[in-house]
């Protein structure tokens, strides 16, 4: 980095920002340890985000993927490539919607409904051991405050 002051950096003193204290920086390192304990825990090679999918489906039963992808605040993009690897390992399918021939339904195979029941105990873990270092109390705000800001 140069010394020269038009090229330097300039410090949070002089402009009043501390990454270490901003919500976008702080929420993304707690989702990372949330991510990290995800993979220690959950069996069957699944991510986080293809473990919401499975489990909103056994929740909800069948839906669009547009409105399974809004479901799980995921965009178009996103969800189809989830659904489309979730398809590929054999844990979900579609047909034609009975009401709307242009669309189509994404349920659970058998083999998805048995990988969910399975995961949803190491989910549970996995939201414990990530708010581990919070008391009760915290747990609850903590939880309503991200309730609040999603």
């Amino acid at each position: 980095m140069s010394d020269d002051p038009e090229h330097r950096a300039r410090t949070s003193a002089e402009h009043g920002y501390v990454l270490d204290d901003q919500a976008g920086f702080l929420l993304r390192k707690a989702y990372q340890r949330n991510a990290t304990i995800f993979a220690e825990v959950v069996s069957g090679g699944l991510t986080a985000t293809q473990f919401s999918v499975l489990y909103r489906l056994a929740e909800d039963g069948p839906l669009s993927q547009n409105l399974l992808g809004r479901s799980v605040a995921m965009d178009g993009a996103t969800t189809k490539g989830v659904v489309d690897r979730l398809i590929g390992r054999g844990l979900l399918r579609t047909d034609p919607d009975p009401t709307d021939r242009r669309r189509h339904l994404v349920s659970l195979t058998a083999e998805g409904v048995t990988l969910v029941n399975t995961a949803v105990e190491q989910a549970k873990e996995v939201t414990a051991r990530t708010l581990d270092p919070l008391s009760a109390s915290e747990r609850r705000t903590f939880l309503k405050l991200l309730a609040r800001l999603s």
